[in-house]
């Protein structure tokens, strides 16, 4: 994410209540639901909710906490889409399902038509061929009641309700601006003054380009796509310089529509600034035209738009990143997934996805989360808190490990990437821009994560016969703090250089 990326989206979650305040609020929601179980509660109802169990539970919030009436009510204000995972619990997905899958999924519809009266159509259902999830048009309490009781069912969300974070989720880590780079933020290489961001050299990055620079391996991106004004990053340019030999491909999973059951695909082009970003740090040609180098400048690259923005907060971009996993978790030729996205809780079809690209033997890298100085009480976000993702969050240079001023850090952290400077928080990382011929500074541990996915397609063009975990192992050999992990910052900074060797 950028160096301000979930900044706005954490603002949301500041405002500090009291505890007399709090068992107030909570004790009128009860006392609303109490006295008419048939309206449904309202937004600022719904969110007070959210924030008890940010606020009060250890593990955060997750919908299979609440009650039937929440969960309605959330449908209610969320497009009346209804998400729902079907099978045994830890039954993510099924390339062949068995007929006692089919036969629990129909059971569940069949239950859902008789509480609705509805017909099944594209604007009532949506199947999904690899993951065990449907979307469902839902309106009646009765019906949530129903399937709560019923066998078969691993969650309940309501994936449209997007209403907690909706003040903040046009802007969240999107930047578009280019902007003027000091000189003394990079250096410069063969051919034609190429440059090399500052940073690369805190993880002899420049180094390891004697042993490897990413050839033969293909990064899969799954973020807010890849502008179609970066000439450096399309076919046109991808191959340029010392780059060559390489592809770039780009798909869109993003639907840009209020109805959840569109199919009005966005296309697969940048509209932000940030996946443009994330493709410069990981894969960006070490160029002949004066601009930021890529960490596996060889690599290809696939690149999707499965989100508006950093936040996963609309059914939409879940769904998005949801498809966009199993696609690249179907490509035998794609050995890296770097998302440098997510949301403050866990999205079932997007985990389901991750589990299915990870069953495929996809080495998943996933941001630890970007935001204030709310940072350390709120620690690492989903999906980067996953068991099957890696996690990587930013530091500064000084002589210890700090993170960054706007990254998280806590157990679920694997690896760090040295990203702004101790004495200079201003000082970042310089990429390619939205725009041809532009620059710009990104960070936070959005930028990690790209820096780390670029290491380790160094690492497994190096060895293209190892396995994930044997890459993996080596990256972690490869880290500071090894054998050891840290509480915050996993086994810390890694060294590309060592890593390659």
């Amino acid at each position: 994410m950028k160096k301000y990326s979930f900044q706005l989206l954490m603002l949301s979650l500041l405002v500090t209540f009291s505890c007399t305040q709090e068992e107030t609020q909570i004790n009128q929601d009860t006392s609303s639901e109490i006295f008419d179980q048939r309206k449904p509660l309202s937004i600022s109802q719904i969110n007070s909710k959210i924030d008890a169990a940010l606020a009060n539970n250890k593990e955060g919030f997750n919908w299979k906490d609440e009650t039937a009436h929440t969960i309605w009510s959330a449908v209610v204000h969320g497009n009346n889409v209804l998400t729902i995972g079907y099978g045994q619990e830890g039954e993510s997905f099924s390339e062949e399902r068995s007929q006692r899958l089919i036969d629990t999924k129909e059971h569940i519809l069949n239950v859902i038509q008789q509480t609705e009266s509805f017909t099944r159509s594209s604007e009532t259902v949506l199947e999904h061929e690899i993951i065990n999830v449907v979307d469902v048009k839902i309106e009646s309490l009765e019906t949530i009641e129903t399937l709560l009781k019923t066998d078969g069912i691993r969650y309940l969300e309501p994936n449209g309700y997007n209403h907690y974070t909706m003040q903040t989720r046009s802007s969240s880590g999107c930047d578009k601006t280019g902007v003027s780079i000091n000189p003394a933020h990079y250096q410069t290489v063969a051919p034609n003054n190429a440059q090399v961001a500052w940073n690369f050299y805190e993880h002899n990055i420049p180094q390891a380009w004697n042993l490897s620079t990413g050839s033969g391996v293909t990064i899969g991106l799954i973020d807010t796509g890849v502008s179609q004004s970066q000439y450096l990053l399309n076919p046109g340019g991808i191959n340029d310089g010392f780059s060559t030999g390489r592809f770039v491909q780009k798909y869109g999973t993003f639907i840009d529509s209020f109805w959840w059951w569109s199919n009005n695909y966005d296309g697969p082009h940048d509209k932000c600034g940030h996946g443009t970003a994330m493709a410069s740090t990981m894969a960006a040609p070490r160029n002949d035209n004066g601009m930021p180098v890529g960490v596996a400048y060889n690599s290809n690259l696939v690149a999707y738009r499965a989100t508006e923005d950093v936040v996963l907060n609309d059914y939409h971009e879940r769904k998005g990143v949801s498809d966009a996993l199993v696609q690249l978790g179907n490509r035998s030729d794609v050995k890296i997934i770097s998302m440098s996205i997510g949301y403050i809780w866990s999205i079932g079809n997007v985990r389901d996805a991750v589990k299915y690209a990870y069953n495929k033997g996809k080495l998943i890298f996933a941001a630890g989360g970007t935001s204030t100085s709310f940072t350390n009480g709120f620690g690492v976000i989903f999906p980067a808190n996953m068991d099957e993702t890696v996690a990587v969050t930013g530091v500064d240079d000084g002589p210890s490990y700090q993170r960054c001023d706007t990254c998280h850090s806590g157990s679920k952290i694997d690896f760090t990437i040295v990203m702004e400077g101790a004495s200079d928080s201003s000082k970042h990382p310089p990429v390619l821009n939205f725009y041809n011929n532009q620059r710009r500074y990104t960070g936070g541990s959005s930028c990690a994560t790209a820096t780390t996915a670029g290491i380790a397609a160094l690492v497994w063009s190096r060895y293209p016969n190892w396995s994930r975990s044997q890459v993996l192992n080596r990256l972690k050999q490869s880290s500071e703090l090894y054998p050891n992990k840290s509480n915050n910052y996993g086994y810390g900074n890694i060294d590309a250089l060592q890593a390659v060797q």
